[in-house]
This record gives C-alpha cells, sequence and structure tokens, in this order.
C-alpha cells in the first residue's frame, strides 16, 4: 500500500495488536503457516522472477535463483526455529550450586525490515523469515525501486495467514524508512548504503531499539603467482560482473603479483569479451541493465573520475541495448590507492587493478 509518514505508525500499532495472534500459534503453529506461504512462493515463482527481473534489471535466470534462495531461506527457518530457540539449561557455578539456571529467548515485538533494491527478495527475506519463525510481527519497506516484490510477497502471505497486519509491507519514499525506524518497533533490519545506515544509527540512538546493518564495501580479490590462473579469473567475472555488479561484497578491486599481472590482463579481456549484455528476459544473457538513472549516474560520475585520475579504462566491445539504463563490463588498469575507483563502492560492472 502506498503510505504517508503519518500512516506508519498507525501500521506499525496494527502489527502490535497482532503480536498476541502470531505469539499464540507457537512455533509448530507458525511453521505451518511459513510452510504454507513458502509454498505459494514456490509455486508463484515463475511471476514473482519475472517481477525481479523488470524491477531490478537482472537477468530472469538471476532472479530465479534470488527467488529459490530466499525461500530457502523461509522454508529453513521455519523448520528449526523451534529447536534453535528453545529454553535452554545452564550451568549456575559453584557459588549458585543449590539454583537452576535457564535461558529463555523471548521475541522482540515489531520488526521493521527496510529493503535494498538489488536483491530485493533474497536479502529482506533473511530478516523477514527468522523474525516471523521467532514470534515477531513485521512491517517491510521495499526500496522505492521494487515496490511490487513487496506487495507480492504480502499478497501471498496474507493467502495463509491468520491476520493480514503479522507482515505487511509498505511502499513509498525513502524518507517512509526513516519513519519506520523512529515509529514504535523494536528493531530494525536494514540493508543499503553506508550513508543511510548512519542515518539510522543516529536515529535509534538514546532509545532501546536494536538494529542490524548491512551496508556497502570495497571487497578484494588477490592473485599470486601460484595461483590456477583460469579458474582465478573465472571466480574474479563472477565476483564483480555477477547481478551487473549490484552486489555488497562485489570484489571490485583486483590486486595481482606484478609477474602474472599481463596474462591475468589478457584472460580478463578474452573472458569479458564473451559476456553476453542484453534483455533480463532472455535467459542468455550474463548480465542485464543497470537499476536505475540514479545509479547508472553514480557509475558514470565514478568511472570519469577513474579517466581524469590517470587510470585506463577498457571497456568490452559488447552492443549495448539503445533503450534503458546500461553500462558495459569495464576495467580500469593503472589504478592506485589513491584513486577514488579504488576507494568508493561503485556498485556497478567496473574492476580496479592494481
Amino acid at each position: 500500500m502506498d503510505l504517508t509518514n503519518s500512516h506508519v505508525d498507525d501500521l506499525v500499532e496494527k502489527a502490535r495488536q497482532a503480536l498476541p495472534v502470531w505469539q499464540a500459534l507457537g512455533f509448530s503453529g507458525r511453521k505451518k503457516i511459513l510452510k504454507a506461504w513458502a509454498a505459494q512462493l514456490t509455486n508463484n515463482i515463475d511471476e514473482i522472477a519475472k517481477v525481479i527481473s523488470n524491477e531490478t534489471g537482472k537477468p530472469v535466470s538471476d532472479a530465479t535463483l534470488e527467488a529459490t534462495v530466499a525461500i530457502e531461506h523461509l522454508a529453513w527457518a521455519a523448520k528449526h526455529a523451534e529447536k534453535i530457540l528453545e529454553t535452554q539449561s545452564r550451568p549456575s557455578g559453584l557459588l549458585f550450586a543449590n539454583i537452576r539456571s535457564k535461558v529463555e529467548r523471548i521475541p522482540f515485538g515489531v520488526v521493521g525490515v527496510i529493503g535494498p533494491w538489488n536483491y530485493p527478495m533474497h536479502t529482506p527475506m533473511g530478516s523477514i523469515s527468522y523474525a516471523l519463525a521467532a514470534g515477531n510481527c513485521v512491517v517491510f519497506k521495499p526500496s522505492e525501486y521494487t515496490p511490487r516484490i513487496g506487495k507480492l510477497l504480502a499478497e501471498k502471505f496474507n493467502l495463509v495467514a491468520p491476520n493480514s497486519y503479522i507482515f505487511q509491507s509498505l511502499d513509498g519514499a525513502p524518507e517512509l524508512g526513516i519513519q519506520l525506524t523512529k515509529a514504535n518497533v523494536d528493531k530494525i533490519a536494514f540493508t543499503g548504503s553506508t550513508e543511510v545506515g548512519k542515518i539510522i544509527t543516529r536515529a535509534i540512538a538514546g532509545t532501546e531499539k536494536k538494529a542490524t546493518l548491512e551496508l556497502g564495501g570495497k571487497a578484494a580479490n588477490i592473485i599470486y603467482d601460484d595461483a590456477a590462473i583460469d579458474q582465478a579469473v573465472e571466480g574474479i567475472i563472477n565476483g564483480i560482473f555477477f547481478n551487473q555488479g549490484h552486489v555488497c561484497c562485489a570484489g571490485s578491486r583486483l590486486l595481482v603479483q606484478e609477474s602474472i599481472y599481463s596474462t591475468v590482463l589478457d584472460k580478463l579481456q578474452e573472458r569479458m569479451a564473451k559476456i553476453r549484455v542484453g534483455d533480463p528476459m532472455d535467459k542468455n544473457t550474463d548480465l542485464g541493465a543497470i537499476n536505475s538513472a540514479p545509479q547508472l549516474a553514480k557509475i558514470k560520475e565514478l568511472t570519469s573520475a577513474g579517466d581524469s585520475e590517470g587510470a585506463v579504462r577498457w571497456s568490452s566491445p559488447c552492443e549495448l541495448p539503445k533503450k534503458g539504463f546500461w553500462f558495459a563490463p569495464t576495467i580500469f588498469t593503472g589504478v592506485t590507492e589513491s584513486h577514488r575507483i579504488a576507494r568508493e563502492e561503485i556498485f556497478g560492472p567496473v574492476l580496479s587493478i592494481l
């Protein structure tokens, strides 16, 4: 549903009112509902994959894989929550030998989940699945770039749920995510940029709210001269160009031992030239479209900085579609640690070689 800031508090309050219904089911009751939800998602996986592909630009084959892994999250949580969260007896120590100690795990209450656009189902479903299995209610704010997957998840859940407010999806501008953080939730799970993560941290400072934050990065791969170079190159290709480079842990920096630098570079260029870029709905496509105009602008701005700082650009000779947001697989050589492309997260199909 489309909401304004003033409605978010009401949505969270409805989730809180639904807590007794959800928690009264116990682990076994919730397990049945979550497994039924997993079955709904599985039976509609082709529809879900098309929604993911259309909203993100990723190849439909990658979108199907994403949906499959997300459903596995859900099924695993439903099956194992009772065992993992069961009450445990603990030794009390010599001083309290006459006292029995136990650890009980109690749900937080209402959990707000703020999801990213690069993996709009897989990433948030980790938090959603485990929160629901533990007995929490969830309010999910998908990215403004991928709202339909949030609606679809809630729609399928409510086909099997005893209460429509146990799991809700709210769609709208990024500000609604901040409003959700400030609302009467007990925990926030966020995946996104480091900048927004800092905003969330400041918003919950001084409260008793908990937070799980999965933020950006600038991951590196290293190849030494004793490596199996062909295998290493294949790993590098998958590490940076999978999902158009829209991955928090994308291997966007490559450090190569000097003695094998030329060999690695030749093999990388040869392999990159084979990457098929094009229609995300074509199952033969390897690399789809960039998610949005702002993201494409960010990629272009950082790669232009690489040019101006003296790095040497090489782009795949692939033919890009004329309509839409596209960026060819690209590598930069002559990169140093001082270059922005070696330090800042690009979140696109761009590899810097040092």
